[in-house]
């Protein structure tokens, strides 16, 4: 979060609002609901980590500068540390306030301490405390002041090269949606709490109370890191595992750190992580970066657990010591979005057009399909394909991103539906057959295969239906008169002999229709259509 360059932490925060939004453009169900809850409980984590990392290493930064004899220069650093030690406690502390009052006040917890569906749902208690009661600008308010207060305290100590954004952004500072006109508009308020459910809301304020100590964190390391010849005296080691979130979406990045909770600069660590290599900066900490992949199968609530297994192997004592250590995470199953006109059934035969997309993997999404009983044409943009099913009974889409199984998805096959048969006179208006025309109307008239209206309106080029085969028959006095001529032909090759009181009789044997490819595809069609002469 340090100067202008987005971080890791940074693009994150994007994630976390677009897997919000995602989740809050469908209808609020008790297992997305779940979700909220598990990406709270994850965040709540991260934050206690902090809190004990931070609180270590203010102790570190005193214990450091009196085995160095109390320079007088380092002194101040020790009193800088923990004035920025409290201020973020301060604000954390609030933001809690904030938390405890909201759960109170939505009744979001039993007699037990457990949540409460129904109260995570509601949407008007949030917007309330935090539009109406002024609530969201002093949040606002305190988180970017807390940036600028230890920016003050670092100046003090002569460091100026360390910057902060402010945590409580309005829309249009937000790269995610640079170019949404919707939402670019909204304010920090709006956008965070107005219409958003309870349990949002909380996992919105743990992020806020990570921002805060990560700030705390960075700036902590900074005074740590300024101090001459750091020198530290390590009596316990335990390698340690911090995460952004434990609780990460199939196809998205797990990102985290690894370290000796006693690091220091002059130790020279290698770790790795399932048997891969953790590279690993001057600070001794490693960097944690892999691509989650999707679970054999997930629970109730759409998250399956998974277990980190590593060492770190570091100098102790003038020994190499192995430290072994595990880390559990949660795999959250991505929710596949398939929008489409044809919507819960697909034509047998036919280009139905669907866009596939995961809200949950954003930028990362790379979406390859599979489809069985059918064929699948690629389209130009992610996530856009053409499923041409086989016959009929079911089609299945599989959907992965980067190489990752993500779900499937079955549709049902249905079969084209059959065009209804009209005459047409030469401006394009149906024949009236309740009634008798005179030849001169006739004429022009031309057998034409409509199609349905909805299967014309979703599948526009399949839907171009022609008369294949059938033959006009002239009839008085249920005689057949002269011999009938192909649908082809037109009305003319019997109208000649017409006279008032005479039958035109259509006899329909056979319907094509031209399919997407250009392809003719017959169809049996048996109909008769009968016309009196006047």
């Amino acid at each position: 979060m340090a100067g202008a360059k987005e971080t890791p932490r940074q693009r994150m925060i994007g994630m976390m609002y677009l897997v919000l939004t995602a989740l809050l453009a469908l209808q609020v169900s008790n297992q997305i609901l779940q979700k909220f809850v598990l990406l709270n409980d994850g965040m709540e984590r991260t934050s206690k980590n902090f809190v004990l990392k931070n609180e270590s290493m203010v102790g570190s930064v005193e214990y450091t500068i009196s085995q160095q004899g109390n320079n007088p220069k380092d002194l101040p650093k020790v009193s800088a540390s923990k004035k920025i030690r409290a201020a973020s406690k301060e604000v954390v502390d609030y933001v809690e306030g904030l938390k405890q009052e909201l759960i109170k006040t939505s009744n979001a917890k039993n007699e037990k301490g457990n949540y409460v569906n129904s109260a995570l749902k509601n949407t008007e208690i949030t917007g309330n405390l935090f539009a109406n009661q002024g609530k969201g600008e002093e949040l606002k308010k305190k988180l970017n002041d807390f940036p600028k207060t230890v920016e003050g305290i670092l100046k003090g100590i002569g460091i100026s090269t360390l910057t902060f954004k402010p945590i409580a952004l309005d829309a249009d500072k937000i790269d995610l949606f640079a170019n949404d006109i919707e939402a670019k508009s909204k304010s920090f308020v709006t956008l965070n709490f107005v219409k958003s459910p309870v349990g949002a809301a909380i996992a919105i304020l743990s992020q806020f109370q990570n921002e805060i100590l990560n700030i705390e964190n960075e700036s902590l390391t900074t005074i740590a890191n300024s101090i001459g010849s750091f020198y530290f005296k390590a009596d316990i080691t335990e390698a340690k595992i911090s995460a952004i979130s434990n609780v990460v979406a199939a196809g998205t990045k797990f990102e985290g750190t690894m370290f000796i909770a006693s690091s220091s600069s002059t130790a020279s660590p290698t770790m790795t992580l399932d048997g891969r290599s953790i590279p690993v900066d001057p600070k001794g900490f490693g960097k944690i970066e892999f691509v989650a992949t999707p679970a054999s199968s997930y629970d109730d609530a759409g998250v399956a657990k998974k277990i980190l297994k590593g060492q770190i192997v570091t100098n102790v004592g003038g020994e190499d010591k192995v430290l072994p250590i595990e880390y559990e995470y949660f795999v959250a199953q991505p929710v596949i979005k398939i929008t489409s006109k044809v919507v819960s059934q697909l034509y047998s035969g036919c280009a139905n057009d669907l866009n596939i997309d995961v809200p949950a993997l954003g930028n990362s999404y790379a979406p390859e399909f599979t489809v069985t009983n059918g064929d699948r044409i690629k389209g130009e943009k992610a996530g856009q394909v053409t499923v041409v099913p086989n016959g009929s009974g079911k089609v299945t889409i599989g959907v992965s991103s980067g190489g990752n199984k993500i779900g499937d998805e079955t549709f049902d096959v249905k079969p084209v539906p059959m065009p209804t048969v009209v005459l047409q006179t030469s401006n394009g208006a149906d024949l009236d057959l309740s009634q008798g025309h005179n030849v001169n109307t006739l004429s022009g008239v031309k057998v034409i295969a409509k199609a349905d209206p909805n299967f014309a309106e979703t599948m526009k080029r399949d839907s171009n239906f022609s008369i294949g085969a059938g033959k006009i028959q002239l009839v008085r006095n249920d005689v057949a008169r002269g011999d009938a001529v192909p649908i082809s032909s037109g009305f003319k090759g019997v109208l000649g002999s017409a006279t008032k009181g005479d039958i035109i009789v259509i006899q329909i044997d056979q319907i094509a229709r031209t399919n997407f490819r250009g392809e003719k595809i017959s169809m049996n069609y048996k109909g008769v259509i009968t016309v009196r002469v006047k």
